[in-house]
């Protein structure tokens, strides 16, 4: 009589909405697939049919249900496993790790109270400064009164939201008490059962996001992702790089270095996702996740290893020597940390995440970029150089990227000095630049030649009007942080309706920047890399 399998029940993200991706099915399944592998029979529940986690197939048992306290509390008690995954479905599962927990149901992969620890604010500001990390100024408030007083203290502008929500829903960036006014009266309720978050905004820093599987003992770096949207864009909104493409070496190596520590200090075993943004030369930790986080999928291909599915075979018990010992072996050649990463030093390609917008089906929805993560799926370019890389990734989002032709430059008064530099490149690529009254005069005294055009509500024709005719192949237009039916919210719904490609932050103005050089210089030929000869490559290095 064959012996029986050990039995693990792995939750699921639950519907799939705005806000919610479809990353976290991906290490569910990857999850799935290394605990098979490992001998377990696994269970999965989930409720969202368009996923391939409740395919008949991939889980040795599926319950098609809703994953609530109740619903999986009663599944438990049916199918006795030895042990829960709540890691693998982002958030939705993660708020069941303490109540199941107090059930008397085994949690596999990182205890429940070192969720609690990086979930809890109160914790987390504790741990950090045990660690010696810093993070921005925040507080908490539950009365109108109350938020006006912690953001004066901060110092605006801040980044509001309500607490325990997903994908950012109802966060935004507000700049003086008006905007705070209004934002509280609007979006939500705020009392002492929901208070709102307060946090400094940091302005004009760049956002890191960093992937680790750690197993109480050693801590493998998946990648050190760069944002190329500044910090205050959500992470699932925002396009990024591995390798970093912009910062010095030494304050990657402290990134990682930190992330190491936050892992080892918070029980790690499985899958952690570190936000952190640097701001002049500083390093501000801005969020921990203990858990799969939506770049998982991204990074697993950027880097040739499954980070799910080792963190599955972790939290069973498993070691990171014994399940990928070559990348010990390097480590240990290169003289780097035994809790490096899994990429060599000399990687040799960039890989860019881009993201997928629903934009044209919500027509009243203004298409810029915030807080609250409004992007439906990714798609990832891989090249030689980052430009190269980036401008793959605008083209498989959807975006093709001109050679020649007119941009348009408007942007807010906060990002015209750094404007400057990014009209003359355009210039010098022989494009024509368009600019609307005050970014024209601010380009126009400082040399650079630009051709005025008409704002929306200044008569036509005007830059709309261009953008319909389809007389411009560029858009870079940064709001000015006031929210309503302004000039800018016209250009950039013109934009979508035309498929032009347009940017709303300077950074990732100077991105298509270097995409474009980059494929100018190799005269508009791009090559083709298979993964598979990419992770053949980083195998021999």
């Amino acid at each position: 009589m064959s012996q029986k399998k050990p039995k693990v029940v792995i939750l699921g993200s639950g519907p799939n909405r705005i806000g919610q991706g479809i990353e976290f099915d991906y290490a569910c399944v990857h999850a799935i697939w290394g605990l098979q592998e490992e001998g377990y029979e696994t269970v999965m529940v989930n409720c969202n049919p368009e996923t391939v986690s409740t395919d008949y197939d991939t889980a040795d048992k599926l319950y098609f249900e809703p994953v609530v306290y109740e619903n999986v509390l009663e599944i438990i008690e049916k199918e006795a496993p030895s042990g829960v995954f709540v890691q693998f479905g982002g958030q939705t599962p993660l708020k069941l790790a303490l109540p199941l927990k107090r059930a008397g149901v085994p949690i596999l992969g990182t205890p429940p109270e070192s969720i609690d620890r990086a979930e809890d604010r109160e914790l987390f500001r504790r741990l950090l400064l045990e660690l010696g990390l810093k993070q921005p100024p925040s507080g908490t408030a539950t009365s109108l009164e109350e938020a006006l007083k912690v953001a004066e203290e901060i110092g605006y502008p801040v980044l509001v939201r309500p607490s325990y929500v997903l994908g950012g829903r109802a966060m935004r960036i507000v700049y003086d008490p008006e905007e705070l006014k209004e934002w509280i009266k609007e979006a939500v309720q705020v009392s002492n059962e929901r208070p709102i978050l307060i946090d400094k905004y940091l302005e004009n820093s760049v956002e890191l996001d960093v992937d680790a599987v750690a197993d109480g003992r050693d801590v493998l770096i998946g990648a050190v992702m760069e944002h190329i949207e500044e910090a205050g864009v959500h992470s699932g909104d925002s396009a990024a790089a591995i390798p970093t493409y912009s910062l010095p070496a030494e304050l990657v190596e402290k990134v990682k270095e930190y992330s190491r520590k936050l892992a080892l200090a918070l029980d790690v075993r499985g899958l952690i996702n570190i936000q952190f943004a640097i701001k002049d030369g500083e390093i501000f930790v801005l969020e921990v996740n203990p858990r799969s986080s939506r770049s998982v999928p991204y990074v697993s291909k950027s880097v040739g290893y499954p980070l799910a599915k080792l963190a599955a075979k972790v939290g069973v018990g498993r070691k990171l020597r014994e399940l990928v010992p070559e990348v010990f072996v390097r480590l240990k050649e290169q003289r780097a940390h035994p809790s490096s990463d899994f990429l060599p030093a000399d990687f040799g390609f960039y890989t860019v995440k881009e993201v997928v917008f629903p934009w044209d089906r919500f027509p009243e929805e203004d298409p810029v970029l915030g807080p609250e993560m409004k992007s439906t799926g990714e798609v990832m370019g891989i090249d030689r150089t980052f430009g190269l890389a980036y401008y793959k990734a605008q083209l498989a989002a959807g975006m093709k990227l001109p050679t020649e032709g007119k941009v348009f430059i408007s942007v807010a008064d906060k990002d015209k000095p750094a404007v400057v530099e990014i009209a003359e490149e355009f210039k010098k690529l022989g494009f024509e630049v368009l600019a609307t009254r005050g970014t024209y005069k601010f380009l126009k005294e400082r040399g650079v030649d630009a051709k005025l055009v008409l704002k929306y509500s200044e008569g036509r024709p005007n830059v709309v009007d261009l953008i319909l005719n389809k007389e411009v192949n560029l858009v870079i237009n940064t709001p000015s942080g006031k929210r309503g039916r302004s000039d800018a919210y016209y250009i950039r719904r013109a934009a979508v309706q035309e498929r032009v490609p347009y940017y709303t932050t300077l950074r990732a103005a100077k991105a298509v920047l270097e995409a474009i050089k980059e494929f100018k210089r190799v005269g508009g030929r791009l090559e083709v890399y298979t993964l598979q000869d990419v992770f053949e490559e980083i195998r021999k290095k």
